[in-house]
Parts: C-alpha cells; sequence; structure tokens
C-alpha cells in the first residue's frame, strides 16, 4: 500500500490519480476528507501530517510514501512549514514498514545563502534520508503551472506579475511530469539508496518568452510585468502569509534570480516533456477563456 499526502494539492492529486489508475491500493492523509473526490471509495485518515497519531493511524500496511508538507502560509516560518510538520513522519519511519519515499524537492543543493522555502525543504530531505528509507527527493525547477494563479490579471488586463527580470531564463517544470514521475517511482520500488532527481522541464525560458507564447496560444497580446520584490513580499503578506513566510518566499525568489537553479549542469530533461505552450494550451487557455 502507497500513503498519499497533500491528495487535495495541485500535485498530490495528479499522483492519487495516476496510482488509482494503475490500480494500486492507496491511503490518504487529509485534514479536510470534503475536499476530495465524493464518489470515489478511499482509504482516508483524516488529521495533520504534523501529527504524530495521524501517523501512526496511517502507516500500518504502508511500504511507499508520497511526501509532500503542504507549506501552509501561515505558519510561522518556513521551517515550522516544512521541517517540523515532516518531524513526526520521520521519527516514525524506522520502525514502520515503509521501504520508499518519494519527496517533493527543489534545485538548490549548494547555494550557499538563506532561499526560503528551498532551504527548508533540502532540510526535510536530510531528515527522511537519515532515517534509513529508500529516498527519492525530486528537485523541482519553478513550477510553469504557477502562472494559473494570475489567470484573473491574465484576462482582465493582459499581464502577469514575476519579482523577476523579464529576460532572465530560468527552468519552469509542469505540475503533471512531477507527479508522473512520483508515481511512477511508487509503482516500481526497484531502486535503492538516496539520490535527488532534477526536473528542470523540457527548457529554460524567461518571463518575456513565455508571455509571447501565451500570447499566441491565447489570440491576444500579454505582457510579463516585472515587480520590485519588496513589493512582491508585501503582497504576499497581502494575502495572508505570515511575515516569516513571506520573507521565505522573497528569499526562495531572490536566490532563483541570482542563479540557484542553473546549479545543477548536464542533467536529462527527457523526463519532464510537457512545454511551457502544451501546458498553456492545456491547462491555462481554459482557466482563461472558459
Amino acid at each position: 500500500m502507497i500513503l498519499v499526502t497533500t491528495p487535495t494539492g495541485d500535485i498530490g492529486r495528479r499522483v492519487l490519480s495516476n496510482l488509482r489508475a494503475a490500480g494500486m491500493a492507496v491511503r490518504l492523509i487529509a485534514r479536510d476528507p470534503s475536499k476530495l473526490p465524493s464518489d470515489l471509495q478511499l482509504d482516508v485518515i483524516e488529521g495533520s501530517m504534523a501529527d504524530a497519531a495521524t501517523i501512526a493511524r496511517a502507516l500500518p500496511s504502508v511500504t511507499g510514501v508520497f511526501w509532500l508538507p503542504p507549506g501552509d502560509p501561515t505558519m510561522a516560518s518556513a521551517k515550522a512549514a516544512y521541517v517540523d510538520v515532516s518531524r513526526a513522519f520521520c521519527d516514525a519511519l524506522p520502525e514502520s514498514a515503509v521501504t520508499h519515499v518519494v519527496g517533493i524537492s527543489a534545485l538548490g543543493r549548494g547555494w550557499p545563502k538563506p532561499a526560503g522555502h528551498v532551504t527548508a525543504t533540502l532540510a526535510v530531505d536530510d531528515m527522511i534520508a537519515q532515517t534509513g528509507v529508500n529516498y527519492r527527493a525530486l528537485a523541482c525547477a519553478s513550477l510553469m503551472d504557477n502562472i494559473a494563479r494570475q489567470a484573473e490579471p491574465i484576462r482582465t488586463i493582459g499581464r502577469f506579475f514575476q519579482p523577476t527580470p523579464t529576460d532572465l531564463k530560468l527552468p519552469h517544470v509542469a505540475k503533471a511530469d512531477v507527479a508522473r514521475v512520483a508515481a511512477d517511482l511508487l509503482l516500481s520500488p526497484k531502486w535503492s539508496g538516496v539520490e535527488a532527481i532534477p526536473l528542470l522541464g523540457p527548457e529554460d525560458l524567461s518571463f518575456g518568452q513565455m508571455a509571447a507564447i501565451m500570447s499566441e496560444v491565447l489570440g491576444r497580446e500579454i505582457i510579463a510585468s516585472e515587480m520590485p520584490m519588496d513589493h512582491f513580499g508585501q503582497m504576499m503578506r497581502d494575502f495572508g502569509a505570515s511575515d516569516g513566510m513571506a520573507q521565505a518566499y522573497v528569499e526562495m525568489l531572490t536566490a532563483k534570480n541570482e542563479g540557484m537553479d542553473h546549479l545543477i549542469t548536464g542533467a536529462s530533461r527527457h523526463n519532464t516533456p510537457t512545454t511551457f505552450r502544451m501546458w498553456c494550451e492545456d491547462e491555462l487557455r481554459p482557466l482563461v477563456t472558459g
């Protein structure tokens, strides 16, 4: 049996769908089971991933785990949202039947400065690795799907906003590809040891290039606008993020602007084939035009 965490999130629900399509027995941890599809018969443990009692109820008979802390923006810090949330799980692993864990991580191993969410996520990788399980950390580039959060300004004013120079090329990966890689690893647990797998997407793109692709797909001009980093931090606070989490977002995107995502070179891109144009056609266009 495979345990899936954060099953109502964009990546978790795709992992769940892929595992169920393959006929795998799956158990879920969900804080709010009412957000799960009501038409499916699901084995759900209601509770928080951070709670030791919830973990104890979820792990019996489980041999594989998809681990993804939800990154609650209202928590005090990125450490609280990722490391502290993962502590009960890591404490329980050595006495469990779990042999394989797949986690969502980030590019940035070796970056010498604070990188907010990335720093915390890499600390979770280290915690899981130290338990002795076989572990694959999916080191993701920026998720192109995050553009969908700006569907409204794209629709109404033809713009989207980033605290990043519009000509800076960065790797971007689709959540669908990330979820497929995660599910494939859990369905065929023939691997061993601890390893980070870079998920870079098929090509580096600037936000200016992404805007041009969006313009072609949507049939009207879309403009990428750079916003000051301090304005971005305040925007995250206005959206409900704590001061600590807003600062973590700022640190992460500052590190990306300074080159963190380019520490890895020569990694294969064949495992993440979805181009930004494909993503726009399949996922952004329905959101903007529907």
